[in-house]
């Protein structure tokens, strides 16, 4: 079996976040998929598990932080091109969720721009020349 993960994120509304994760390109799959849970497909080794925060509740006794004024984590994807970078996050928009709430960066070889679901869940977005830095461009330090 190849490795893969499966990031879990609280959800308050299941059929919400799973029409809007469809929208945005995610697929989801039925087989791991129920009343309380929903597991949407990016690629062969990238599942994200939309929980019921009932559901989530029997995994953890922590809080559910309010990602909508909060934020734990920053989940990034890797996309194909600018274009693929500015088009999912036009779908996000569309589909409910919020377009950059982290500030955009264009370092000329690294381009990225991010989107919120519904929950506030914060996505990042980023395409890399990989061609330029091979000849030697600098890893920016900081958030343009």
């Amino acid at each position: 079996m190849n490795r893969m993960i499966f990031i879990n994120l609280p959800v308050s509304d299941l059929e919400r976040s799973k029409a809007f994760y469809e929208a945005v390109g995610f697929r989801n799959e039925p087989r791991f998929t129920n009343d309380d849970a929903a597991c949407m497909v990016w690629s062969d080794a990238i599942n994200v598990m939309l929980l019921t925060h009932g559901f989530w509740k029997t995994f953890t006794s922590k809080t559910i932080p309010d990602a909508q004024t909060t934020a734990q984590v920053l989940l990034a994807l890797s996309q194909e091109s600018t274009a693929d970078v500015d088009a999912i996050v036009a779908r996000a928009a569309a589909a409910g969720g919020r377009a950059d709430p982290t500030p955009r960066q264009d370092h000329g070889f690294m381009y990225g721009r991010s989107f919120e679901d519904p929950d506030g869940h914060i996505w990042e977005n980023t395409f890399m020349d990989m061609a330029a830095m091979d000849q030697g461009e600098p890893m920016p330090t900081e958030a343009a």
